[in-house]
Order: structure tokens, then sequence, then C-alpha cells
């Protein structure tokens, strides 16, 4: 199972998580959020090691300034999370991995994802919100029996030290890591390291 974390900005808070040896780290890029990461950590981004994913999370941007952001913070992948059409997605396909977030209920029809199969490299299933993300609630897990397809999966939205041992029950064929953002936090933008640390411990176990 792959772990990402994600809403990093603190330069330390990166490097200690990078210790970690996370498989993924996100940083949000979208400037409505309250873990919104300023360009000033180019730097620090840059100092995460080899091994890790970098990817940039946004919501709704356009086609240049996610260009501007690979080529400025050498990111490897890029996580869409807003309406983002399939066309869109593909634009980016061989540039960056891409990651299409959709906000899932009990009500979620799967069929739409369908147009987005040759478009993206792996979903994320976050749970609905009004906002994008970062709700720190959970959606019925159940839900996602319902998804079909062969294009592996994140799973998003309410993550907690509390149902990981629920989360490796998880059998579905097209499962390939959790995101693992708020519940792990001090504050917006900033982790909790032994949190974290006990997070990857039963997860790798």
């Amino acid at each position: 199972m792959k772990i990402k974390v994600c809403g990093l900005r603190n330069p330390g808070n990166i490097e200690a998580i990078a210790e970690l040896k996370p498989d993924y780290m996100g940083f949000i890029c979208y400037d409505k959020s309250p873990r919104y990461v300023s360009e000033t950590l180019a730097q620090a981004l840059r100092n995460v090691p080899d091994g890790v994913t970098k990817t940039a999370v946004f919501v709704n941007e356009s086609k240049e300034k996610i260009g501007q952001h690979i080529a400025n913070f050498g990111f490897n992948s890029i996580q869409l999370h807003g309406d983002e059409s399939p066309d869109f997605c593909t634009y980016f396909r061989d540039k960056v991995e891409v990651i299409k977030a959709f906000g899932i209920d009990d009500s979620f029809d799967f069929t739409k994802l369908d147009d987005y199969t040759n478009s993206v490299d792996l979903f994320l299933f976050d749970t609905k919100t009004v906002g994008y993300g970062g709700s720190g609630k959970a959606f019925n897990w159940d839900v996602i029996n319902k998804y079909t397809l062969n294009k592996p999966f994140f799973l998003s939205g309410g993550i907690s030290l509390d149902n990981l041992e629920q989360i490796k029950q998880i059998k579905h064929p097209a499962f390939y890591g959790v995101d693992l953002n708020s519940k792990f936090e001090i504050e917006p933008g900033l982790k909790d390291v032994q949190k974290l640390e006990q997070a990857f411990k039963i997860l790798r176990s």
C-alpha cells in the first residue's frame, strides 16, 4: 500500500516527514486552502528525496500555471481536485503522473470515471464536501465496491489512527494507497511526526 502525506508547507516539517519515507508528498497549490504552499518553499521542495513522488494539488487552475509549477518546483505528479475535463488531464500525461480526485458520497455515479480512464494515471476518492477536500471526514468506504475499473486509486478523507486497521481490510483490487492529511496535523499544514510514524508502522506491518 502506497502512503501519501498531503498538505505540507513547513520546511523543517517537510524534512522530518521525508525521513519517514512516504511514497508521495502532496503540496497544496490552491490559494483558498489553509494548507496553501507559498513559492518561497522552492528550495525545501527540491530537498525532498528522489524516491518520494512530489505531488502538486490544484483546483481548476490554468494549464499555464500548472506547467510553471512543474518546471519551477520539480513536481513529479499533479493532483487535480476541481472540475478538470479528461482532455485537460490528458494534456499533462506526458509531463507528469496525473491523479484526478473525486468527491464521493453514497449516491456517487462511478460511470462518470469511464471517460477519464485513458486520461489519468490514478484516481483519488475523497469525501464529497462543499469545498475541495480537507474536511477531515470519511465517506462510507463500502461505496468503492461499486468501482469496477482497473485504474488504481488512492483513498482519502478522514483517515486517522483510529481507522487504519479498517483500511487494511479493504481488498479492492485497484486499491493503491492512502492519503493522510488533516487527522495527522498539529495545525493546518503542520504534520504531527509522531502520529505519522505510528501510522506508517501500522500500514506497513
